[in-house]
């Protein structure tokens, strides 16, 4: 009997070690997979940590650009409204040459109105006022000489452009093609001195500033017709008087216009 109750507690102890040791493995497995599941967790919270910190970058550098545009939006939106205020002043001031360009070219006309048409005509061009005036009211064939009643004519004009200070004058010659004889060597030559000659006119016999005063001679070079004919090389032999208001306004808007376009 004692030796059955030696070997049942032998048993029952054999038993609880077994179970101990169950528990113990289980207990190791339940650690080693929990320690895995550990580092897993923690390999995931250095993933998102990771990923968390690119997407606040990207966040802060879409709020940049963000910012970046709504800078560039305000000032495209202030280019815009100086541009559509320079091209509104560039009418304005347009609109004041044109007045003033046909005010000039009535204020000629009422002038010379004692005049024909064969002798002379006045027209805008290219924002300009011309008085053309044929050979036949100035100067005898071949002569730089102004005879008297192109000089009338003269002082009819200079008494409008003694009023409209504000103007500059441009005196071309022009000739015909047919050969020179005589005092000058050449159409250039007569062109010039013609040109010259109404300068010194318009100077010392009218008082016009000689300063807002320059001469040309153009020769043969702009002939209004055909030098084939008599008609045509006599429309030719003329001298252009050319009107040009003075455009500072209209010029320094259109260079900050220029600049404004190279800068962007």
């Amino acid at each position: 009997m004692l030796l059955a109750v030696v070997l049942l507690q032998s048993c029952v102890s054999q038993k609880k070690y077994g179970a101990a040791l169950g528990r113990e493995q289980q207990l190791v497995a339940d650690n080693s997979r929990l320690t895995s599941e550990i580092d897993n967790l923690n390999g995931n919270i250095t993933k998102l940590q990771s990923e968390s910190a690119q997407l606040a970058k990207q966040w802060e550098a879409a709020k940049k650009n963000a910012s970046d545009l709504a800078s560039m939006a305000n000032m495209t939106a202030q280019q815009l409204e100086a541009e559509r205020k320079r091209i509104t002043d560039m009418r304005r001031l347009m609109d004041q040459q044109r007045e003033a360009l046909e005010g000039l070219r009535k204020k000629m006309s009422d002038a010379l109105v004692g005049f024909n048409s064969n002798e002379l005509s006045i027209f805008t061009k290219n924002g300009k006022v011309y008085v053309s005036l044929q050979e036949n009211l100035l100067f005898p064939s071949g002569s730089a000489i102004v005879n008297p009643k192109g000089k009338e004519a003269l002082g009819k004009l200079a008494q409008v452009l003694n009023i409209n200070s504000d103007i500059s004058v441009l005196i071309e010659g022009h000739t015909d093609s047919m050969r020179m004889k005589g005092k000058y060597e050449d159409n250039w030559a007569l062109s010039v001195a013609r040109s010259t000659a109404i300068v010194r006119i318009l100077t010392d016999t009218y008082s016009v500033d000689p300063t807002r005063i320059t001469a040309s001679g153009r020769s043969k070079y702009e002939p209004l017709d055909t030098n084939e004919t008599p008609e045509g090389r006599q429309r030719n032999r003329r001298t252009e008087i050319i009107l040009a208001p003075k455009l500072d306004e209209l010029m320094k808007l259109l260079e900050q216009s220029a600049d404004t376009t190279a800068g962007g």
